[in-house]
């Protein structure tokens, strides 16, 4: 605490005139600084809701990266479900065409196999029949030497 020197009529007017001129500026820097950080503290609240904002933003947007990642991987695991199924039926059907077409081509084969063989047997007894008919005609002929001689 400050003390004055004592005059005629009380304190040094001087005196408490400069010690109230210091705490007038004293006070006035104090008001200016008090100003100064309530607008910085306004300041920084809007900041902080700003970031907030920001912050909950980016929030959601995880959120949403986070479903649709979900989302990809489930269409991931559903593709792979489809497509192997698709593929297992294409291989049951490939399959089955080719025990068709094997069955075919066997059956083809024994048919062929079976004409062949008649063909042979026609062709044998054509040539039994032709060996027949021209020894046949050789007997003619024969017959006719000898009643020409």
């Amino acid at each position: 605490m400050r003390k004055f020197n004592r005059s005629i009529n009380g304190y040094n007017v001087n005196e408490v005139n400069a010690f109230l001129d210091s705490v007038i500026r004293q006070v006035e820097s104090i008001i200016r600084d008090d100003s100064r950080i309530k607008q910085d503290i306004i300041s920084k609240d809007l900041k902080i809701r700003d970031l907030e904002e920001i912050i909950k933003h980016y929030k959601e947007s995880e959120q949403q990266l986070n479903m649709a990642l979900l989302n990809a991987q489930e269409n991931g695991e559903y593709i792979k479900r489809v497509a192997k199924s698709e593929g297992d039926a294409i291989i049951t059907d490939a399959r089955r065409n080719a025990n068709r077409i094997i069955s075919d081509s066997l059956v083809r084969a024994e048919r062929t196999e079976y004409e062949a063989q008649m063909l042979k047997k026609n062709i044998n007894l054509f040539k039994d029949r032709v060996r027949t008919m021209l020894n046949q005609q050789l007997d003619i002929i024969d017959d006719l030497d000898k009643e020409v001689l």
